[in-house]
């Protein structure tokens, strides 16, 4: 026991030093707060830019909740250490951001910090935000100040101890987080700049797209070689890996209309990338969904990951098993040999999408099916029915088994215990 406490004196004694250390990390100086800047009717300009800067950071889809006002908050975020609830931002004086100046705003964005200098979790990423330029800032507070009121106190953290404490926090942003600014390079052209001030600011990208360590902190804002999002069991796929989802080889319009209607020749949007797509992307202006395309383009691309080969045989049962029940539940739709129906439903048959490592998101879209996004480009999007009730674990492990192995496709075998992990959330 002595030992034990010994070692947590030294453990506390090594991160207050390292917070000291660190200190000019999280330093928030508010000399330069104002008071609150009323929204002038000559500045509709930049309003209309921040509602539009507000649809490509996808700000609703955390702070809208289900059912609930636009942009009053409320929706519970999960993470490890408990959940996050994110809060009111529209003009109420008493709730929202009413007696925010757009010195508070910025101050949020970019360094992290609340009205009263509250240190913010990380749940809301201004890691990432903190590379929008002041001017961007201010345009998105405008346009928050013309929402219509809403009384609606936040909803309280309930975050485990010691994540729930400020001291905690000021540890994590000295270890994993200092406000920076975009910086444009001069040698790149004008579109892959501003593809990559969308992907790795506004759009924080690496949110998702990105392994996390213990502490919840991602390896670097421009780390986008993929990951399993905390609490969903949702892999978002490396953009940086040719097996996975990178497009080195797709052609830019592609891209776009991948991005711009969740559906494009070489591939379609699912999972939470669907409800990006819908909240967000379609949004975008075609100069910008170019601009995403061109940076996405260019990301430098990992060899694929080499997978061990499954002894011969050793599956035999299990592919036919699967056969048997691709051919009474998936042939109708996705084809006898996986070719899928061009337009409607995916092929599987060389599908990377289905052979991926982890195969959470496989195993997802046949428990609760899904949609592609409804968007401009794609208002009626075909579906898949949830399997969840009609197929048992052992029946999902077997079908999916049998196409990771066929139509030239070379995937791992899915086990009765992965189907069982990701049905009951306790993935990766």
């Amino acid at each position: 026991m002595a030992r034990l406490l010994l070692a947590l004196v030294l453990i506390v004694a090594m991160l207050a030093g390292a917070v000291a250390a660190l200190n000019l990390r999280d330093e928030d100086p508010v000399a330069e707060i104002q008071p609150a800047d009323a929204a002038r009717p000559e500045d509709q300009a930049v309003i209309d830019r921040g509602r539009y800067l507000a649809l490509a950071g996808n700000c609703a889809g955390c702070h809208t909740a289900r059912g609930g006002e636009p942009y009053a908050g409320g929706t519970g975020i999960d993470t490890p250490f408990g959940t996050v609830h994110a809060s009111n931002l529209t003009p109420d004086a008493a709730t929202g951001i009413g007696e925010w100046s757009a010195s508070h705003f910025w101050r949020a964005m970019h360094n992290g910090r609340s009205r009263d200098g509250r240190r913010l979790y990380p749940a809301f990423p201004y890691p990432n935000y903190t590379r929008i330029t002041r001017e961007d800032s201010d345009a998105i507070y405008a346009w928050l100040r013309t929402l219509k009121p809403v009384v609606r106190p936040n909803t309280p953290d309930t975050l485990r101890f010691p994540y729930n404490i400020q001291w905690s926090l000021a540890v994590w942003r000295a270890l994993f987080f200092e406000p920076g600014i975009h910086e444009p390079q001069a040698d790149r052209s004008a579109p892959w700049n501003r593809g990559a001030y969308l992907v790795n600011g506004l759009g924080h990208c690496n949110a998702c797209h990105s392994g996390r360590n213990l502490f919840g902190a991602t390896s670097g804002t421009l780390d986008l070689s993929g990951g399993l999002i905390p609490m969903q069991n949702w892999y978002a796929p490396s953009l940086e890996a040719a097996d996975e989802a990178g497009v080195a080889d797709w052609e830019l319009r592609d891209i776009g209309d991948l991005l711009g209607k969740g559906v494009s020749r070489r591939g379609s949007v699912s999972g939470p990338m669907a409800d990006v797509v819908f909240r967000s992307m379609q949004h975008l202006s075609p100069q910008d969904l170019q601009a995403v395309a061109v940076f996405l383009k260019d990301l430098p691309q990992a060899p694929p990951r080499s997978r061990p080969e499954a002894a011969a045989g050793a599956f035999d049962a299990t592919v036919q098993q699967g056969r048997k029940l691709y051919e009474a539940n998936c042939a109708d739709c996705h084809g006898a040999q996986g070719e899928g129906v061009p337009g409607a439903y995916p092929p599987l048959a060389r599908n990377r999408a289905v052979t991926m490592d982890p195969p959470s998101n496989v195993v997802r879209i046949v428990l609760g099916g899904g949609f592609a996004p409804a968007t401009a480009g794609n208002p009626r999007p075909y579906g898949m029915p949830p399997y969840a009730t009609a197929l048992n674990d052992a029946e999902i492990a077997a079908v999916l088994t049998m196409i990771r192995a066929s139509w030239g496709n070379n995937g791992s075998p899915v086990t009765t215990l992965d189907v069982h992990r990701y049905r009951s959330g306790r993935g990766g």
